[in-house]
C-alpha cells in the first residue's frame, strides 16, 4: 500500500546476503535475516512486530526465547515496548550445523510518546504556543489560546489590550491515527497530561493583534514567550476575493490532515474568510491552499442567479465506449460546487447561487432519469440527478467561460455478439503494478523480497488474461522503473478507462499482528467504484479460498479519480510469513491472475447491463 496514508513499512533495513530479486529465483536464507525494524528505530507503539528469516534447522531467539517460525523458516512476532530506550538481541544458532551460519542482530528501538509532555523546567514549550503560523478570522468568531507549560503553573495570554486566563486541561482526549482502523485498535483514548493549558476568547474590532505573549507564573518564578504567529481580526468592510488558478483541493481545516472535500475546478471565485499559514477559508467554509489562487481585494461577494438547465451526450473522438452525458448550467460567475454520490443518484451542490430555473431539458440518449432542484437555504441549491443505470461510471466537473459543465459518464456498451472468449471486446482497463524502481520497494516480505517485483509479475499475467478476452489493458508500468504517484494518476485522467485496478501487497502499522493478520483487501474511495471494490474483493476471496481482510473506503491517491471506478487491492500480506509463501508461488500468481481476470469480466458484464 502506498506510503500516505501511513501503514506502509518505512526504514527498511536488509541484512541477508542473498536476496531474491523474483519469486522464479528465490535463493533459500543461508543466515538470520532481519527485514523489519531497521537496527535504530523509533515509533509510538507500544508493540513492534520483527519480520525476518532463517535456516529451518535450528532457532531463533529474542533477548534469550526462542520464537516460533513457519515451515519455511519465517518470523513476525510481536513484542511490547515500554516507554524510552527498548534492546533486542536476535541471534539464530544451529548447533549441528556450520557455526558461520550462527549470527546476532542488536536492534534498538526507541517508544516516544504519543502525547507531547510539559517542560521538565519552568517555562513553554514552544510550539505549543497558538498561533504557531500567522492567522485571520471573522470579528467574534471565537479563537482559543493553547500552551503547554508547567505543570500548577498560574499561565495567561497577553494580546492587543486583552489578558485571556488559561485553565489546566483536564483531560485531553487522544484520537488514534486513521491507520487504526486497520488493525481493530480503532479507539480514543482519554489521557490526563498535566501542563495543558487552554483559554478562549472572540474580538469584535478588526485590527492586527499581532504575536500573543504568554505569561507563566510559579511561586516567584515569571516566564514570557510570544507565539510564532500573529493573529488578525478581518474587516468586513475590507472584502478579499479568491479565485482559484488550478484545479484545488478542497479540505476540512487549515492541513492536509484534515479530509478532502470535492476538488474545486479552476475559476471558481469566493469570499475570504479566514486565514492560517498557507491556508484559506472560502465563505462555503472549505480551506485551500493559497498558492492555488489568485486573491484580489473586492466589495461584493460574488454571487449568481441560475436558471434553464441543459444537457446533452458527448462521445470521445478516439473512443467510442467512451461516452458522456454533459449537464449545462449558465451562471454570472463560478461559484463553488460539491458532489455526492447515491445508490442510482448523483447530487451536485452550488454555493451562492439562487434559483430562478423553471426549465430543465434531458436528452433522451442521456444517462438521466430525472432531475429536481432544492434552494435549501438562501445561498445553497441542490440538484439530485437521478439516473437510469445503477450509477454513472466516471464525472467530471469543469468551468467553460461561467457556464459549469458537468460530465456523466456511461456504462460500456458491450455487444451481445461478443461470445467466448471475446467477452470483453472494446474494454479499456488500466493496470497499475503498485511501486518500482530502486527507492520505492514497497512492503516486504521476511527475506527481504519486495512488493514492487510481485506486483509487476501479477499485473503482466493479469494483462495477458484480460488481452485474451479481447480488453485493451493500459499498464502504468511493464518494467522496474521509479514511477511517483502522480504520473499514474494523469495517466487514468489522460486514459479515461472504462476501469482502474491498482495492484499491491499489504503490511501493517508497528503495533499491527503480522502472524495473524492476513487476507485479500480493497479500497475505494468515489461511490461509483464501492460496487466493484466489493465485488472482486468477494469473488477473489472465495474462489481462492483466501481469507479476507476486508473492504474499505480509503483516501487514496489512486482511487480519487472521478472519470473511472477506480480500486486498489491489496492481494495478501508480504509480512505474514505463511501468507508471503503463497504470494510468491509462481502457479498461485497464474491462479490468482486468471481469477482477478473472470472477476472482472464477470462484474463488468453484470454491471454494464
Amino acid at each position: 500500500m502506498r506510503r500516505q496514508i501511513g501503514i506502509f513499512l518505512i526504514g527498511m533495513l536488509s541484512f541477508f546476503i542473498a536476496t531474491a530479486t523474483s519469486a522464479q529465483n528465490f535463493i533459500p536464507p543461508t543466515q538470520l535475516h532481519l527485514t523489519y525494524p531497521p537496527l535504530q528505530h523509533t515509533t509510538t507503539d507500544d508493540r513492534l512486530f520483527f519480520i525476518g528469516t532463517a535456516p529451518k534447522d535450528g532457532q531463533v531467539s529474542i533477548n534469550g526465547k526462542v520464537i516460533s517460525r513457519s515451515n519455511a523458516g519465517h518470523f513476525a512476532p510481536s513484542l511490547p515496548l515500554r516507554i524510552g530506550e527498548n534492546i533486542f538481541q536476535l541471534k539464530y544458532s544451529n548447533p549441528t550445523g556450520d557455526r558461520n551460519s550462527n549470527k546476532e542482530i542488536t536492534v534498538k528501538v526507541v517508544r516516544e510518546s504519543r502525547i507531547t509532555l510539559p517542560p521538565k523546567d519552568i517555562g513553554f514549550i514552544g510550539n505549543s504556543l497558538f498561533p504557531t503560523v500567522n492567522i485571520a478570522r471573522q470579528p467574534n468568531e471565537r479563537i482559543c489560546f493553547d500552551a503547554i507549560a508547567t505543570p500548577n503553573a498560574q499561565v495567561i495570554a497577553r494580546i492587543g489590550d486583552r489578558e485571556i486566563p488559561l485553565l489546566p486541561r483536564r483531560r485531553n482526549i487522544q484520537l488514534p491515527p486513521n491507520s487504526s482502523v486497520l488493525t481493530g485498535n480503532n479507539a480514543a483514548s482519554a489521557e490526563s497530561p498535566s501542563g495543558y493549558f487552554r483559554g478562549c476568547a472572540t474580538f469584535e474590532t478588526p485590527s492586527q493583534l499581532g504575536q500573543p505573549e504568554y505569561e507563566m507564573r510559579l511561586g516567584d518564578r515569571i516566564v514570557k514567550q510570544k507565539a510564532q504567529g500573529s493573529v488578525e481580526i478581518l474587516s468586513p468592510k475590507k472584502l478579499q476575493i479568491a479565485e482559484i488558478t488550478a484545479t484545488a483541493d478542497a479540505r476540512t481545516g487549515a492541513s492536509t490532515d484534515f479530509s478532502r472535500l470535492t476538488p474545486l475546478p479552476q475559476g471558481v471565485k469566493a469570499l475570504v474568510t479566514g486565514k492560517q499559514g498557507e491556508w484559506l477559508r472560502l465563505d462555503y467554509g472549505a480551506w485551500v491552499r493559497e498558492r492555488f489562487v489568485k486573491v484580489s481585494d473586492t466589495d461584493t461577494q460574488p454571487r449568481s442567479l441560475v436558471r434553464g438547465i441543459s444537457t446533452r451526450a458527448a462521445i470521445a473522438k478516439d473512443d467510442p465506449q467512451n461516452i458522456w452525458t454533459e449537464i449545462v448550467i449558465p451562471l454570472e460567475c463560478n461559484v463553488p460546487i460539491s458532489v455526492s454520490q447515491g445508490d442510482r443518484t448523483f447530487t451536485l451542490t452550488l454555493y451562492n447561487v439562487t434559483s430562478q430555473t423553471d426549465t430543465i431539458s434531458i436528452a433522451p440518449e442521456s444517462i438521466i432519469n430525472k432531475l429536481e432542484w432544492l434552494q435549501s437555504d438562501p445561498d445553497k441549491v441542490i440538484y439530485t440527478i437521478s439516473l437510469k443505470p445503477k450509477q454513472q461510471w466516471g464525472y467530471k466537473v469543469r468551468y467553460q467561460g461561467t457556464n459549469l459543465i458537468v460530465s456523466l459518464k456511461h456504462p460500456p456498451v458491450l455487444s451481445t455478439a461478443n461470445k467466448e472468449p471475446q467477452l470483453l471486446n472494446g474494454v479499456k482497463i488500466l493496470l497499475d503494478a503498485g511501486h518500482g524502481g530502486n527507492e520505492d520497494l514497497g512492503s516486504r516480505g521476511p527475506t527481504g523480497y519486495p512488493e514492487k517485483d510481485v506486483t509487476l509479475i501479477v499485473s503482466k499475467l493479469l494483462q495477458e488474461e484480460l488481452q485474451n478476452r479481447g480488453a485493451k489493458v493500459v499498464m502504468t508500468r511493464t518494467d522496474d522503473i521509479d514511477l511517483d504517484l502522480a504520473p499514474r494518476v494523469a495517466k487514468i485522467e489522460q486514459e479515461e478507462p472504462t476501469v482502474s485496478i491498482s495492484l499491491h501487497y499489504n503490511a501493517l502499522p508497528d503495533n499491527g499482528d503480522a502472524i495473524n493478520t492476513s487476507g485479500i483487501g480493497a479500497f475505494w474511495y468515489n461511490p461509483q467504484s464501492q460496487d466493484f471494490a466489493k465485488f472482486i474483493h468477494n469473488y477473489v476471496s472465495q474462489k481462492l479460498q483466501r481469507r479476507e481482510y476486508g473492504v474499505y473506503w480509503n483516501n487514496l491517491a489512486l482511487v480519487r479519480s472521478t472519470v473511472t471506478p477506480a480500486v486498489l487491492l491489496e492481494l495478501g500480506f508480504m509480512i505474514n510469513p505463511d501468507e508471503f509463501e503463497w504470494i510468491i508461488d509462481p502457479q498461485q500468481q497464474k491462479l490468482l491472475a486468471k481469477t482477478l481476470a473472470d472477476g472482472i469480466t464477470e462484474w463488468m458484464l453484470n454491471a454494464a447491463n
